[in-house]
């Protein structure tokens, strides 16, 4: 499929998520959005940390692709980096507008197709991908996504990745990237990856009857349906 036409499908399927009537799903003060969004940040700080970029966090500089409404760039401003440091990209215009509302000045919002951002190589010390391939359906696509960040990102420095990785049957316009696929992608990278999130279905029934059942359930490996990774860029 060509990017043209690919990109049209990514609209597509998001104008089909936004009228889905699901979006108090991912409502951040649900039960479940909660105990996923704890884990995912000791999990992420972890990886930060074991890998340096926590040394000087405030200089250090972030891309997120996939951007959305701005929520992920407000958790990395939280952990100490600098919004004159980072930048967001977003394909669709009416989530980087909520982004531009809810983010600091400072941060640089960019808009349109990723692969065409003009930017220099070797920009960032940490590019963020998350829930983002899953959207694209066409392998090209994928992999001419994944060549762009990883040029943008600097040597030394590593793309942070979240994504699911099994098959949503009930949803066809989105698909699990495996952790197969995700070394495919990044072929050059030092992986670090850990499973993280309850299988949604169930996180979000037992997570309503208390919260502290995430935790029991999410105890078994087999029940995480998401990946959480820092893929290292090699210093040269």
């Amino acid at each position: 499929m060509s990017a043209t036409a690919e990109i049209r499908a990514i609209e597509e399927r998001y104008q089909r998520r936004r009228l889905s009537g699901h979006a108090d799903r991912y409502s951040p003060i649900d039960p479940y959005v909660i105990m996923t969004e704890q884990e995912k940040d000791r999990v992420l700080v972890r990886l930060l940390k074991s890998f340096g970029m926590s040394d000087n966090i405030s200089q250090r500089a972030l891309l997120e692709i996939g951007c959305g409404n701005g929520g992920n760039l407000l958790r990395f401003i939280r952990l100490g980096f600098r919004p004159e440091n980072i930048a967001g990209n977003e394909l669709l215009p009416d989530r980087l507008d909520a982004a531009s509302a809810l983010l600091p000045r400072g941060v640089r919002l960019l808009r349109g197709d990723a692969t065409r951002l003009n930017l220099p190589d070797n920009s960032f010390d940490v590019v963020c991908l998350f829930t983002v391939l899953s959207s694209i359906l066409d392998d090209a696509c994928q992999e001419r996504l994944a060549a762009k960040a990883w040029a943008l990102t600097k040597p030394g420095g590593g793309i942070l990745w979240y994504d699911f990785i099994y098959n949503n049957p009930a949803n066809k316009d989105v698909r699990g990237v495996s952790i197969r696929r995700i070394r495919e992608l990044f072929p050059d990278s030092v992986a670090a990856i850990k499973r993280v999130t309850l299988l949604p279905p169930l996180g979000r029934v037992i997570s309503r009857l208390h919260p502290s059942l995430y935790s029991f359930a999410n105890a078994l490996p087999l029940l995480r349906s998401h990946v959480l990774c820092w893929l290292a860029k090699p210093s040269i």
